[in-house]
């Protein structure tokens, strides 16, 4: 088990925020228009921006985003909340980041694959018409930071390696479900492959100018 790990499981703070945000969205589930486009996954999407964006009429598509992943969680959390994140909103879309904690808590790899799995073949189940977009890892910058304790326990179990492996056989089980497997990470990277310092706040997280690139090469995805 990583420090990384071991920190989580004993942060009853964590426990209790990802607890009320899934209450939020049980309740703004409730008056959400279905059919509308979905963001779900864990810290990288959770702290996308799109509904501020949306809110502030700085971005407008054909469908309303909906945002509903939770920070500091894996393939099994959103297996056993899928109805809160998923299935409840009954989107005509879906763009699914989820799986670098998996890599970062060191979460077995066929255990891994196995509930990133089940959660394409539910979704193949209950929304047979739903569009899927499996997305490629985002790049992580352990150059320019990594300096401190937090980031280096940050950093001990992730590599834009074991990322980008990864994403590989997850494309596989897209591929084996007939989804979308997307790659929205064009200049995200420096010259080396690692995320360019001034697109991220801690190497692995992207601010907000991170998610303009990002939302632009989505565009292509979200406007079809």
């Amino acid at each position: 088990m990583s420090k990384e790990t071991k920190a989580l499981t004993i942060n009853p703070q964590l426990a209790a925020f990802q607890e009320e945000l899934l209450k939020s969205y049980d309740k703004a589930n409730l008056s959400a228009k279905k059919g509308q486009t979905l963001f779900v996954g864990s810290s990288l999407m959770e702290i996308f921006p799109i509904e501020k964006w949306e809110e502030a009429g700085e971005v407008t598509f054909s469908h309303y985003i909906y945002n509903r992943a939770v920070r500091a969680t894996t393939t099994s959390f959103l297996l056993e909340h899928i109805e809160s994140q998923i299935f409840n909103l009954e989107p005509s879309k879906i763009f699914i980041n989820i799986g670098t904690n998996d890599i970062g808590f060191e979460i077995p790899e066929e255990e891994f694959l196995n509930n990133y799995d089940q959660i394409l073949s539910q979704i193949e189940s209950k929304l047979p018409q739903t569009q899927v977009y499996v997305m490629r890892y985002y790049p992580i910058n352990t150059v320019d930071f990594g300096q401190d304790s937090d980031e280096k326990t940050l950093f001990e179990t992730r590599s834009n390696k074991k990322f980008q492996k990864a994403s590989d056989k997850i494309k596989k089980l897209a591929d084996n479900h007939h989804f979308h497997f997307i790659d929205v990470n064009d200049g995200l990277s420096d010259e080396n492959g690692n995320l360019k310092k001034e697109l991220t706040f801690d190497g692995a997280h992207l601010n907000p100018a991170g998610y303009q690139l990002v939302l632009e090469n989505l565009k292509v995805y979200l406007e079809e």
